[in-house]
């Protein structure tokens, strides 16, 4: 049986769940998320609860139930708090700004980069940091996955954009290793 999915979803003060058969509509103080779920999946409502049932056990439906109710637990959290993820560049020279809403990168290429925000997420930079906030978690982690795809870590300086935090494995070069085996 799902554990995740038979775990109620705590509806803080200030969130409305609106449930319209397969569609759930969740409204807070930072906006309003709506998205469609699979029909055979029932919702309930009850002390300030939403529960996520699912109509028998077979192994569809117990997926469907635990994404079901990750999803809207998600959407609760994102009206209520919002996401944010912080993103670091690392590089001599390496450097982003803002022009406008656009985030433009110099990280080595022989031209800037631009990267143009998805709708409903922020991007703001802050020396090599850059923050990435928004409502929907899917947008915020698809908007960091562009900007890092602009300029992936390297594995032997570790340059390039990462998310903060984030370890690199760094490789010693070939030629350092032959230099270490004296051959």
């Amino acid at each position: 049986m799902s554990r995740i999915g038979r775990k109620p979803i705590a509806i803080p003060a200030g969130v409305t769940v609106q449930v319209e058969g397969s569609k759930v509509t969740v409204k807070g103080p930072k906006g309003e998320l709506s998205q469609t779920f699979n029909p055979h999946i029932a919702f309930e409502q009850k002390d300030g609860e939403l529960l996520v049932k699912r109509p028998n056990d077979s192994i569809s439906m117990k997926m469907f139930h635990g994404t079901t109710r990750a999803l809207i637990a998600s959407m609760v959290e994102g009206v209520s708090n919002g996401f944010t993820k912080v993103m670091e560049i690392k590089g001599v020279g390496y450097r982003g700004e803002m022009r406008g809403k656009d985030l433009v990168l110099h990280v080595g290429h022989s031209h800037e980069d631009v990267v143009h925000p998805i709708e409903g997420v922020e991007v703001s930079i802050k020396q090599s940091e850059i923050t990435i906030t928004g409502i929907d978690k899917q947008k915020v982690g698809q908007m960091a996955a562009l900007i890092r795809h602009v300029r992936k870590p390297e594995c032997y300086h570790g340059k390039g954009i990462r998310f903060k935090g984030e370890v690199i494995a760094l490789r010693q070069p070939a030629s350092a290793k032959k230099q270490a085996g004296g051959k």
